[in-house]
């Protein structure tokens, strides 16, 4: 491999000194990625506020507002300047305090610990690839569910060439500690890549409080056992959770300060939580205990880099819009609308599989308490010969995945869960006859 880039052995220095073992997590393409702080970068930066500024790689009006047709212009009520330039690859400074600043209101088990700041990403596909960038070599295990995004097989073994190292999801209606235990003192001791996704896509469940401590303790375990361990936890659906003596904060709370030995990485954003699924607004934020400052910066300074040498930077229009709902005194009282919504959808699901006893002949519900979606499991039926028929004959559209359907109660309109249901029992009774 090439030599490293000064500015690289700079960053790597530093986070070796203030914790090696995130140096030892870092893959290869990490150790050698870095943010262009000199040359060209630093030279625009130093142009900033001159009479004349024939730096910056964008078109300008004579005005200096950003050069923009009046076609797109009229449409958008911004500042021009919020909407057009490019944005930082760290992202909207702005957004990025206002980010940090609602993981910890949302995340009260959070106060006291140190997390860095959040960098922007297009999304949370982009975000974590953006993490297999910094974490995943080729051949390297990425422990999971057996139930997971399929979207995961593209972001991190295409692209990176990684081994996803699954485990039972379930056993006998809770979550599988004791498989997920065993998973992870596989192997010799060494490197340990964790992705954790609740509300879980695509069976709609999130741990009981119980649960999520005793996955934390599993991990505690295992660093304590000298194990480097990097967890990536992927919130893309979090604060959607609809019943009591469910955890409804982040694991990222749980493992923020947990050992030296395990870094945490929320990835999250507003495409889910916030409803704007085109915005592709993502961020990824980094905990560790006794994580400092510097060890943060320099985190932030090789994730920047990364993203700026994939996509240059996240929408500048995205991240202003978003950030304006987030300051917007409306912004509660609208969350919690939709909130109760989809609550009520799921409130209407949980009745419909109650009432509908003869549903059990043929389906089984897999357990569920939040996010989009929710499973049943067929018995003695493949789930794509059910999917054909419905689409064929019941003009009703879900997703099979080996003998599980998906269900999305959150875009299914209220007034028709049941009849979408009946259907799958109808569709299931015309192949089991």
């Amino acid at each position: 491999m090439a030599e490293l880039n000064l500015q690289a052995q700079e960053l790597n220095e530093t986070i070796k000194r203030c914790n090696a073992a995130v140096h030892e997590l870092l893959s290869e393409k990490g150790k050698a990625i870095f943010f262009p702080a000199k040359g060209i970068l630093a030279q625009t930066a130093e142009a900033k506020g001159k009479e004349i500024n024939a730096t910056i790689g964008m078109a300008l009006e004579d005005d200096s507002s950003p050069l923009r047709l009046s076609t797109i212009a009229r449409h958008i009520d911004l500042d021009p300047k919020e909407t057009f330039p490019y944005a930082p690859s760290f992202g909207k400074p702005e957004l990025r305090t206002k980010w940090k600043e609602m993981i910890y209101k949302k995340n009260p088990s959070l106060a006291g610990k140190q997390i860095s700041l959040p960098i922007v990403t297009n999304a949370l596909t982009h975000g974590l690839s953006m993490l297999g960038y910094m974490f995943v070599d080729e051949a390297d295990r990425i422990i999971l569910p057996d139930l997971f995004w399929g979207n995961y097989r593209l972001i991190f073994v295409n692209a990176y060439g990684a081994v996803l190292d699954t485990f039972p999801f379930f056993k006998k209606g809770r979550l599988d500690i004791d498989s997920f235990e065993q998973k992870m003192k596989q192997g010799p001791v060494g490197k340990r890549i964790v992705l954790l996704n609740f509300p879980n896509n695509p069976s709609g469940y999130t741990p009981t409080d119980e649960e999520a401590r005793q996955i934390r303790d599993v991990l505690k375990a295992a660093a304590e056992a000298g194990n480097k361990v990097v967890v990536f936890i992927d919130d893309a659906y979090f604060g959607l959770v609809y019943e009591e003596g469910i955890y409804k904060e982040s694991l990222f709370g749980e493992l923020a300060d947990l050992h030296e030995n395990l870094l945490a990485i929320k990835v999250d954003g507003a495409t889910k939580e916030d409803y704007v699924w085109g915005f592709r607004t993502g961020f990824l934020t980094y905990a560790i205990k006794d994580g400092s400052k510097e060890l943060y910066a320099a985190l932030e300074a090789k994730t920047a880099g990364a993203v700026r040498g994939n996509i240059s930077n996240a929408p500048h229009l995205s991240q202003s819009l978003v950030l304006k709902s987030l300051d917007s005194p409306e912004y509660d009282a609208e969350k919690k609308q939709k909130y109760e919504l989809l609550k009520k959808r799921f409130e209407i699901v949980k009745g419909i599989l109650a009432k509908h006893k003869e549903y059990a002949e043929c389906l089984e519900a897999l357990p569920f308490n939040s996010g989009y979606f929710m499973c049943v499991r067929l018995k003695g039926l493949q789930a794509e010969d059910v999917r054909q028929t419905l689409l064929a004959k019941y003009s009703t559209g879900v997703i099979a995945i080996g003998d599980i359907l998906r269900i999305a109660f959150s875009s299914t309109p209220t007034d028709k869960l049941e009849k979408l249901f009946s259907n799958i029992y109808n569709a299931c009774h015309d192949h089991a006859g």
